[in-house]
């Protein structure tokens, strides 16, 4: 087994940049949509011979065991690429929580089978009413002999119609004195009699995102993953790297690439407006990725990240938002036509990233929230 660790940090990216430029397949790079797994099992395959489906996972469990360094480096490449995450949603979020608070039992048979994609999963952790106050969450599970049975409801549950399984958080005790408590972890199977699956079609046209009703629905005791009533604290320690990757210049730097090819072609560089609206977003996105530098840096030497990397959220999804809409008025007339418009040898969609822009500030917790983590946690300042 390769060390990646004992690699130096420039070593390692070109190891990780030549394999994505010379194995991922031209078609599915940058995909504008999220693909089913059928549509990308061959690459995933690809991805378990060599051993890179889970490479923050310790190597003990089957992952790569990259650091904190060497996992930013691995993401970023990813995204550089324009190479799909797959559907990894069990190497990125139910994976880890099994490693930490699973019993053995439950590592042994679920985390081959994650990485595997034997088993492909889907959130369930929103409901309507409980988003980014999750704690209002109202979906229960009770005991009945060796099961728990679900009742309640999801939504927003990205790709559900496209999984076998799903973790989620349920409510097992409605009595306990904070809201946050008497919440528990479980996995469940999406395959069975009480759970209905339907999907939500987005302004883009898609149906991505999906309702999941849980009418009596079952799931055995041993599916419990750790403590009963200590799912709360479970969910957050999710959160640890997500603020630093959910807020990565990426999403922002690909957005300016695009409007400024399709401004080019349009001849909106002309307009001394345009191009000082222009500039602005061009130094917003430098400011971002000066700000992410920053982060990165601190997890680079071991560090912790404090609540201040909800900045780079903040940040981030504003301004792709400001620069969709750049692109809408790059477009003129066209701005409201549904489907790709071409430029040349450019092909947009700028309705479709404009709608697909508009929920980045919510999903993740929503940028209300993010403020006020950091009017409390970093200005000190009181509710």
């Amino acid at each position: 087994m390769t060390d990646w660790n004992a690699m130096s940090d420039a070593e390692f990216r070109k190891e990780v940049h030549q394999f994505f430029e010379t194995e991922y397949p031209e078609e599915l790079r940058h995909l504008p949509h999220r693909p089913k797994f059928a549509e990308i099992e061959h690459w995933h395959r690809k991805l378990h011979t060599k051993g890179w489906v889970a490479p923050a996972w310790p190597a003990e469990y089957g992952g790569m065991g990259l650091n904190a360094a060497k996992l930013l480096i691995f993401y970023e490449e990813q995204q550089r690429g324009g190479v799909n995450r797959g559907r990894d949603m069990g190497v990125q979020m139910v994976g880890p929580l099994i490693i930490k608070f699973g019993t053995q039992k439950q590592k042994d048979y679920w985390l081959p089978r994650i990485l595997s994609c034997e088993d492909i999963w889907c959130q369930g952790y929103s409901e309507p009413g409980a988003g980014s106050d999750l704690a209002n969450l109202r979906t229960r599970a009770e005991f009945d002999g060796d099961d728990f049975v679900i009742n309640g409801q999801k939504i927003w549950t990205t790709m559900a119609h496209d999984a076998t399984h799903i973790f989620m958080l349920v409510r097992t005790d409605p009595n306990a004195p904070k809201k946050q408590q008497g919440i528990s972890f479980l996995l469940a199977p999406m395959d069975q009699p009480g759970v209905d699956v339907r999907t939500i079609t987005t302004l883009s046209g898609e149906t991505e995102f999906c309702e999941v009703f849980f009418d009596n629905a079952r799931t055995p005791r041993e599916n419990l993953v750790g403590e009963l009533n200590k799912g709360w604290s479970m969910a957050k320690a999710l959160l640890s790297f997500e603020r630093i990757f959910i807020g990565s210049p990426g999403l922002a730097q690909n957005a300016l690439g695009q409007l400024e090819s399709f401004a080019r072609g349009r001849g909106a560089f002309d307009d001394p407006v345009f191009r000082d609206r222009f500039a602005q977003a061009a130094l917003d996105v430098e400011d971002h990725a000066a700000l992410y530098a920053r982060f990165a840096d601190q997890l680079r030497r071991g560090e912790t990240l404090g609540a201040d990397v909800s900045m780079l959220k903040i940040w981030v999804t504003e301004c792709l938002q400001r620069i969709t809409e750049l692109m809408i008025e790059a477009a003129g007339p066209d701005g409201g036509t549904v489907g790709p418009l071409q430029v040349g040898n450019v092909s947009v969609d700028v309705l479709a990233s404009f709608y697909k822009a508009r929920p980045t500030t919510i999903y993740g917790g929503s940028n209300e929230i993010q403020r006020n983590i950091l009017s409390k946690a970093v200005l000190g300042l009181p509710d």
